[in-house]
């Protein structure tokens, strides 16, 4: 088990950095002459059509509505794997992690909300700082070497396993667009044929895969973002084998995706959504109300509300810190909390239709990122420092 979470906690580290290089790459394309270019790349139409179903889309929308599926799929099997067999499975390690992901949602979203009263389509985006991108914060938390317990890594991760879970359920209730009936209708039907492979016993892949396309084509068409679909699909993905010798298909295919993940699809996500010109643009564009409320609400509202619900519920008596973590390592952990980037970003594409909010969105985004990641990493080497050197 403890191999197993060192193999996770070193990919989605590496995952981090390539995707800061992909955000950087992205910022320095946007702000060159090759801007025409990358605004070109990212508009390319592509179109996949099988008889009267067609999907004609950007390659923006076939990276964020079909790349990011895939990504949810994986967090889907994550969270179930975690939650069934995993440092979830004792309900002792559940409270905290849960406990602080709530809270590191609701003030974060309380935040953003206060300072934009008064602006309805502005507010739709208080999901946005709601969100925490575990690549990027185990990315920064790598920095610093193996002097990190994997205690708080364990417990970093496992908060925003529970975030994504609550990001996942978010998106599926207040951004839903416009609904079909009857693609849902055919969505529900893919979703009993996943149900009945799963209680018939089926551990091949195969299927499931086909059925989870079509459900995939079909949430797309519904008006409920197509990246459910993933979500879904993973749920039905069966843990157990049928026997010692037959490997669990969800852990298969777990292995399977996340190198493709973490190296390939959250890379191009961030490169074709980091993107954003600063021509014209001064300081003072941080003090709009979108940006100015994404950057507080990650920042502070992440910290505030991670570490004020740790700190209540350990008074409480609910919950304990993890084994060798200590209040100021777990502030730390609080702040880079506040990485939203990737999920921030892809909740914020969802909010905002109009493209006047995506400078400020990306803006806000990315500045409180990277002050989360400063202040998050120098806590952190305040608190190791203190630690006493093991061996």
């Amino acid at each position: 088990m403890i191999g197993a979470i060192r193999e996770f906690l070193r990919l989605e580290a590496a995952a981090g950095i390539i995707l800061f290089f992909a955000a950087v790459l992205a910022l320095l394309a946007d702000n060159s002459p090759l801007a025409p270019f990358y605004e070109a790349l990212l508009s390319t139409p592509a179109r996949i059509s099988v008889g009267a179903v067609a999907l004609d889309k950007p390659l923006l929308l076939w990276i964020n509505d079909g790349l990011m599926a895939i990504f949810f799929l994986l967090v889907g099997l994550e969270i179930k794997r975690e939650i069934a067999d995993g440092e979830l499975s004792n309900p002792a390690q559940v409270v905290l992690p849960a406990v602080a992901a709530l809270g590191g949602m609701a003030a974060p979203a309380a935040i953003y909300a206060l300072v934009n009263l008064g602006d309805p389509a502005a507010l739709r985006g208080w999901a946005i700082p709601a969100a925490t991108d575990i690549a990027f914060a185990l990315g920064v938390l790598s920095l610093l070497g193996r002097r990190v317990p994997i205690a708080i890594k364990v417990f970093l991760t496992a908060v925003a396993i529970f975030d994504d879970l609550g990001a996942i359920i978010v998106i599926a209730v207040f951004y839903t667009a416009d609904l079909s009936w009857l693609s849902l209708a055919i969505a529900g039907g893919a979703l009993v044929l996943l149900a009945a492979l799963n209680l018939a016993g089926v551990t091949r892949l195969a299927p499931y895969m086909i059925v989870g396309l079509a459900l995939w084509v079909c949430v797309l068409k519904s008006g409920v973002h197509a990246t459910l679909a993933g979500v879904v699909l993973a749920a039905a993905i069966p843990l157990r084998a049928l026997d010692e010798e037959t490997r669990s298909p969800l852990r298969h295919l777990e292995e399977r995706l996340h190198p493709w993940v973490a190296y390939l699809i959250l890379p191009l996500f961030g490169f074709a959504n980091a993107g954003v010109s600063f021509a014209g643009v001064s300081w003072g564009a941080l003090g709009h109300p979108v940006t100015l409320g994404i950057i507080l609400g990650l920042f502070v509202g992440k910290q505030v509300g991670i570490f004020g619900a740790c700190w209540l519920a350990v008074r409480l008596g609910v919950a304990r810190l993890p084994e060798g973590t200590d209040w100021l390592a777990l502030y730390a952990v609080a702040i880079l909390c506040g990485i939203g980037f990737t999920m921030s970003l892809f909740i914020g594409a969802l909010a905002f239709d109009d493209p006047g909010h995506a400078a400020s969105l990306r803006i806000g985004v990315l500045a409180g990122s990277l002050i989360s990641a400063i202040a998050g990493i120098a806590i952190m080497r305040v608190a190791l420092a203190r630690r006493p050197e093991e061996g």
